[in-house]
């Protein structure tokens, strides 16, 4: 592909052309992108070392607290696992109630999510910095099962490379497929998007930290999720060919 298919195929994935069949999925899921390099930021930098989103950093970050590494709570990291899952397992179930709809699917999501960063950013107001023991917990907590429930929906919406969370096969894919591993189509323009999308959240994430303003981070946040609500009320509502899984 040439430079300028791979900007157009970019521009397509932020602005979906008439006929796509993601509807307008793409858009929404690159907001979500931005949201998890946000929260991921203010998780690992405020609350003890973990990782909302990236169970492998968690896994990887357990390991590094049992071995007795400095700033790493184990019980932190086993609590951004398990309510990852459960919110994973309330993703699944979503997916089993409303997943025939894909619009509809986002939309309850979306709502969802909303209403647990919005409440961690109750919770952190409320505590002020830093977090420690129940606040601390519940943070971690409410985040984990928020970010569970977007990657599980995520993975049902089955938009290529929008996982929202994870970019490991993302990165890998603009590689592998590529000419120089003997592929015809890195998808690179494409892929960088997401990429970008969650580079840019956790940058904003990480100067709002550093320059003392953790709250806002959550608070843009919630922000960014209520405009995702808005933008899926009326794909909820479509009934054009896109809504179901291809």
């Amino acid at each position: 592909m040439t430079l300028t298919n791979h900007i157009l195929d970019a521009w397509h994935l932020i602005v979906p052309p008439r006929g796509n069949p993601h509807g307008p999925l793409p858009p929404l899921l690159l907001l979500l992108t931005f949201v998890t390099g946000l929260v991921d930021a203010f998780s690992y930098l405020m609350l003890g070392h973990v990782l909302v989103a990236n169970m492998t950093g968690n896994v990887v970050f357990l390991g590094f607290a049992v071995g007795g590494a400095p700033g790493f709570i184990w019980w932190a990291s086993l609590l951004a696992i398990g309510t990852f899952l459960a919110g994973a397992v309330l993703g699944g179930r979503l997916e089993t109630t409303v997943g025939h709809h894909r619009g509809r699917h986002l939309f309850l999501t979306a709502i969802a999510e909303t209403v647990l960063v919005a409440l961690s950013l109750l919770a952190a107001w409320q505590a002020a910095a830093p977090y420690e023991g129940w606040v601390l917990a519940l943070l971690i907590a409410l985040l984990g099962v928020a970010l569970g429930l977007q990657n599980a929906t995520a993975r049902a919406l089955a938009v290529p490379d929008l996982t929202t969370t994870v970019l490991t096969l993302t990165i890998t894919g603009i590689a592998a497929d590529s000419r120089a591993a003997g592929g015809q189509n890195s998808k690179i323009g494409r892929r960088l998007v997401p990429i970008s999308s969650m580079f840019l959240g956790g940058l904003v994430g990480a100067l709002l930290v550093v320059g003392g303003h953790d709250l806002w981070t959550l608070a843009v946040a919630t922000g960014v999720l209520a405009v995702v609500v808005i933008g899926a009320l009326g794909p909820s509502r479509s009934r054009a060919s896109w809504v179901s899984k291809k």
